[in-house]
This record gives C-alpha cells, sequence and structure tokens, in this order.
C-alpha cells in the first residue's frame, strides 16, 4: 500500500514521561521534558516516551484466540506490568468477540480492584468508546461510559472517542465530543483522548474542545516501521508536538510480524496468518537491519520495534498477554536508539512494506 512518504523528520521531539494515573506522582501528561543542557537538536534526548500495554487481545477469540480458561495468565500479566513499571493500559468497549464482547474491560477491572490503594493510584486505565452509529446526540456516550465504568469496577483515568466519523457522518461527531468533554468538567474521568484522527481532524477536534474548556491529552494511532504515516512530514505526530498532545502507538509491533525472527517457521493462524503470508516475504531488508541493531545492545527485534516509536516521541502500546512477554518489553526501555540507528531504520521504511491502514482513520 503507497504510503506518500518522501522523508521522514530528522529532528527529535522533546520526550515526556510515562501516562500516570490521575493522582500519581512524577510529570502529568502532556507535560513536556526538553532536551538536556548542550543537547543539539536531532540527537537522542535524555528521555523517552515509557511503553504502555494494550489489551485488544483480551477477549477476542477471532483474531488472538482467547480461552477463558487462560485469564490467571492474563491476571499475572497485569501485576509483572505493575511490578516493572508499565502502568498505562489502553482498552475499549468494542474489545471481546461474541458473547465476551466487553471482556477487556471486565477483565481490567478486576485486575485492578485486586491492588491496594497505592498501586490503583499508579495504574492508568484508558477506555475507548466506540461512535456506533445508533449513539446520536451529545448524551449519545453516556450510557456506553456508565457501563465501560461499571465493567471496570470505577478505575476509569480516560475517555478516549475510538475513531472520527468526518469521513462518513460528519454531524454524528460533534455533539458526542461535547458529551465527552461534560465527563470531564464533571468530573466523572480525569481526562480525554482521541484515536484515529488524521493531522487535519486533530486540528479540527483540538479547537471544538478547547472552546469547551477541555484539553486533548492523548491521540493514539496505528504507528510501526510497517505503518510509518504518522511520523511523516506534516503528519500527526508533528501536529502532537505542536500543541502538546501525548502520541500514542497502537500495534507498534504489526500484530507480531516484528517480533518474529528472520526465518521463524511457525505459522499465525486465522486472519493474522493471510496477512503474515502477504508480507514476510518482502521483510527481509527490514529485519535484517533491526537484527543487527539489536544484536549491538544485546537484545531483540521486538525492542527494537518498540524504540523506533519511542525515538519518533510516541508511546507503543503493545499487546501483552504473558508475563514473559512483560520481560521482553520493559527490556526494551533499558536502551534507547541513537540517531544514526533512527535514521537507518527510517531510510529501510520508506521503501519497505506497508500494513493495511485502519479504514476508520481520518484525514
Amino acid at each position: 500500500m503507497a504510503s506518500g512518504l518522501t522523508s521522514l523528520p530528522g529532528e527529535r521531539p522533546a520526550r515526556r514521561s510515562e501516562l500516570p494515573g490521575p493522582a500519581g506522582g512524577g510529570p502529568q501528561p502532556g507535560a513536556a521534558v526538553g532536551p538536556s543542557p548542550g543537547q543539539l537538536p536531532g540527537e537522542p534526548p535524555s528521555l523517552e516516551p515509557s511503553i504502555g500495554v494494550g489489551t485488544w487481545a483480551w477477549g477476542n477469540q477471532f483474531l488472538w484466540g482467547y480461552d477463558p480458561a487462560l485469564d490467571h495468565e492474563l491476571a499475572a500479566t497485569f501485576r509483572r506490568c505493575l511490578e516493572l513499571d508499565l502502568c498505562f493500559f489502553d482498552t475499549a468497549d468494542s474489545y471481546g468477540t461474541g458473547r465476551w464482547n466487553g471482556r477487556s474491560e471486565q477483565l481490567l477491572g478486576q485486575f485492578a480492584a485486586a491492588l491496594s490503594p497505592a498501586q490503583r493510584t499508579r495504574c492508568c486505565l484508558a477506555t475507548k468508546l466506540a461512535p456506533f452509529p445508533w449513539r446520536l446526540g451529545r448524551r449519545g456516550f453516556d450510557r456506553a461510559f456508565t457501563a465501560s465504568k461499571q465493567r471496570l469496577q470505577g478505575k476509569l483515568d480516560r475517555v478516549q472517542l475510538h475513531w472520527s466519523t468526518a469521513r462518513y457522518a460528519p454531524w454524528q461527531e460533534p455533539p458526542l465530543l461535547r458529551g465527552l468533554a461534560d465527563l470531564v468538567r464533571s468530573g466523572q474521568v480525569a481526562s480525554l483522548g482521541l484515536s484515529n484522527l488524521g493531522p487535519i481532524r486533530l486540528r479540527q477536534v483540538v479547537a471544538q474542545l478547547a472552546a469547551e474548556g477541555v484539553a486533548v491529552a492523548s491521540l493514539q494511532v496505528q504507528l510501526s516501521l510497517l505503518a510509518p504515516e504518522a511520523v511523516a512530514p506534516g503528519g500527526v505526530a508533528q501536529v502532537c508536538r505542536e500543541l502538546g498532545i501525548d502520541l500514542i502507538a497502537y500495534s507498534p509491533l504489526a500484530l507480531g510480524l516484528l517480533a518474529r525472527p528472520p526465518g521463524q517457521v511457525r505459522a499465525a493462524k486465522g486472519p493474522r496468518g493471510s496477512l503474515f503470508r502477504r508480507l514476510e516475504p518482502c521483510l527481509g531488508p527490514l529485519l535484517e537491519t533491526m537484527a543487527s541493531i539489536a544484536a549491538s545492545h544485546g537484545s531483540d527485534l521486538a525492542a527494537v520495534a518498540l524504540n523506533w516509536c519511542r525515538a519518533h516521541g510516541a508511546m507503543p502500546i503493545p499487546g501483552l498477554r504473558r508475563p514473559d512477554q512483560v520481560e521482553t518489553v520493559a527490556a526494551a526501555r533499558r536502551w534507547q536508539l541513537s540517531l544514526a540507528e533512527r535514521q537507518q531504520l527510517d531510510q529501510v521504511v520508506l521503501s519497505g512494506p506497508r500494513m493495511p491502514m485502519n479504514p476508520f482513520q481520518s484525514r
């Protein structure tokens, strides 16, 4: 799929801290972290975004083969995340397939309820509400928000618009956004985020919410070495830097494609298998470059992919289902890409294959 990329920006943005819970210590979401004294533009900053946790797979049998008999492993994964200071968890009211719809929120709520008060304060649970066609008007999200908060057992720190309706029902979105702003102003949720917005729509929505007296804390988009459009010149990464919005990268490992060592023969199943068969034959140059960088840091491909997102100012939220995956992801935070390494990957990305774009992504 053509990307329209001609180059990737060479200047690194100032980094932000991890997104804590609303009452947590440390810098709050959106607080800029400036370059160190004497640091030249384009050099690696002293602090890059942290890494969060995606929970799309929790309850998704269609794509990820969710098995409720393994919920104990998800509980152990959640606990290990907090032990290793991975404290931002992203979910959605539409996560979970069939009879497991809402399961991701339900599990997160169950796991968070078992925490001590201090631990609950440290973690930030963010959910996304889907603008389904029947959710209309300023109160269109009220029932969905209440249901999500119940599944999360009251621990809901950020509400996010899952996608924009601007491309197919532009009249639906403004009142829904006003309703989300109401939730923040009334103190029912600490902050508001967005998802799947392009740079044009992002500016429009930020202006609309500013008129309501509510700031946008974060934007999440598909971003990986196989989906780099967000960090192209004029992309949402540039707008987020300009407006002080935290950028969150979902699918940073491209459904697992960027975490498989070259030559691995274990086939992915279902729809993922079809995608893997189409893209893997084209990944040779990228995987070789990633492997070389990983070896120089005593690390692995997943860490390279995650740190590329961080080097571009985004917090990646890889999906985690096992404690050993948590260990791998946490280890990635121990090092950063050099400017030369990031630029090397950027050049390979320019001519590389692309993940399918999200059909709900706006301009």
